[in-house]
């Protein structure tokens, strides 16, 4: 039996062609009952020889195989009913064993889409896949497709929401990229140490380590111990050698999709920021970075962004610029700083020592505000990424005859000008309204490609 070909075409439908995810998948969950039996023991260990001596080292390791396999099969039964499909305006996942949940993600609101391959994920040849889309406050993905599968279904992703025919975006492929930028590892664990110096983490480490070592000697016990210095190690940890392991090797890459941001050392992330979809961009210059003359620049999106939110962790001011001008063309980042102006002297009352940080500044393109005294952030918002403005006084503002502007921006982030003069705040809010309207009106569609 034929179709008949004069029948309209049929909706597409998640039961009948949908995809699941890759079979190693189901594995992933295994050894979520082992962590949950792991928690229970360190939080009863003064019980747990009790409990191997009654139950008997057998019966132990049968009560561990029985939960792996629990584990395995309660991930299996998820695998079997998780599925997804890419249609011509959306795509669609749907999870859940207990409770369903179906996700409709509108291609043409993707902000971005990130491949990441741990360690044992890539020992087996799979990735995930993470897509940001505007107004979802979480990110959704699909972990875990295979590596060769994740990269095609990005380029396909990628390829619809940027406005190609729906008919050529499977096969469109990966775009080529050209390098246009990457950070040396010397550079990296340099740039590292000395933030890591002028951030403190330095006296933390020393904290983490005499602190619970003194606890111990008092007579407070191991675990008191472990409990004071297990968070305080883990924060030097993700301040500083982490840190360094999920940006080494960082390089940005341009392509059609926007730009590439491949980095990691145990754990590689692909990420794609596509053009357009930037609402902000932040440069920091960490105190002792200056002599230096390096910058870290970090970008908003809205959702989430790619992971980290940054474009790079440390670059030259110019090779900085011209990063920024790839992804904002019309913005001219040495125009941008000399457009800054220090705020009145009579705020001094208000933030003694801080205030010599705090600056403002309007260009054509952008509203740029500049805060920190030791740690320099200079906050870029495009007038057409601006969704409100607004100003406020304090009591003592009010006092001094001062006020902040906030400008938000699309990414649900502010970017404050502190401690301006009140006359010229109230101007700059009218003024910044205007240039958000014709910037808006001015502004490319979402679909870059069709530009």
């Amino acid at each position: 039996m034929t179709a008949d070909p004069t029948a309209p075409p049929t909706e597409p439908s998640l039961e009948r062609d949908g995809k699941r995810l890759h079979p190693v998948t189901p594995w992933r969950r295994a050894w979520a009952p082992l962590a949950g039996l792991f928690a229970v023991g360190l939080n009863n260990a003064e019980n747990i020889r009790s409990w191997t001596t009654s139950l008997g080292l057998g019966w132990l390791a049968a009560l561990l195989v029985a939960l792996m396999l629990c584990g395995a099969g309660y991930g299996f039964l998820s695998w079997r009913v998780t599925r997804y499909l890419v249609t011509d305006t959306e795509l669609r996942i749907r999870t859940g064993l207990l409770f369903r949940r179906t996700a409709h993600l509108r291609l043409d609101r993707i902000q971005s889409i990130d491949v990441t391959r741990p360690l044992l994920a890539r020992a087996v040849g799979v990735a995930k896949l993470k897509m940001d889309v505007v107004g979802s406050g979480d990110s959704d993905e699909l972990a875990y497709l295979g590596e060769s599968e994740a990269t095609a279904l990005r380029a396909e992703l990628l390829a619809r929401a940027a406005g190609i025919d729906p008919l050529a975006a499977p096969s469109a492929g990966e775009a080529p990229a050209r390098r246009v930028a990457a950070v040396p590892t010397p550079v990296l664990a340099k740039a590292l140490a000395l933030e890591s110096l002028s951030g403190g983490w330095a006296l933390l480490l020393v904290a983490g380590i005499a602190l619970p070592v003194t606890l111990y000697v008092l007579g407070a016990g191991l675990f008191v111990a472990l409990t004071v210095a297990l968070p305080m190690l883990a924060g030097v940890w993700g301040g500083t050698l982490g840190r360094f392991l999920t940006q080494y090797g960082w390089t940005v890459s341009e392509s059609p999709d926007g730009l590439r941001l491949d980095h990691g050392l145990l754990q590689r992330d692909h990420a794609t920021v596509p053009p357009g979809r930037v609402q902000s961009v932040r440069i920091v210059e960490p105190l002792l970075w200056r002599r230096q003359g390096w910058v870290r620049v970090e970008l908003s999106v809205a959702g989430e962004g790619n992971e980290s939110g940054l474009l790079v962790p440390v670059a030259g001011r110019a090779q900085a610029g011209e990063l920024i001008g790839r992804i904002l063309p019309e913005v001219d980042i040495d125009k941008t700083m000399a457009s800054i102006t220090a705020v009145p002297r009579r705020s001094r009352w208000a933030v003694p020592v801080w205030r010599h940080g705090y600056g403002h500044g309007v260009t054509d393109a952008v509203f740029v505000a500049r805060a920190g005294r030791l740690s320099r952030r200079y906050t870029l918002v495009p007038h057409a990424k601006v969704q409100s403005v607004r100003m406020t006084q304090g009591p003592w503002e009010q006092r001094l005859g001062l006020a902040d502007i906030h400008v938000d921006h699309g990414a649900n982030g502010t970017a404050t000008a502190r401690l301006r003069d009140a006359a010229e705040a109230a101007r700059e809010v009218a003024a910044q309204a205007d240039r958000s309207r014709l910037g808006r009106r001015n502004a490319a569609p979402e679909r870059w490609l069709t530009r």
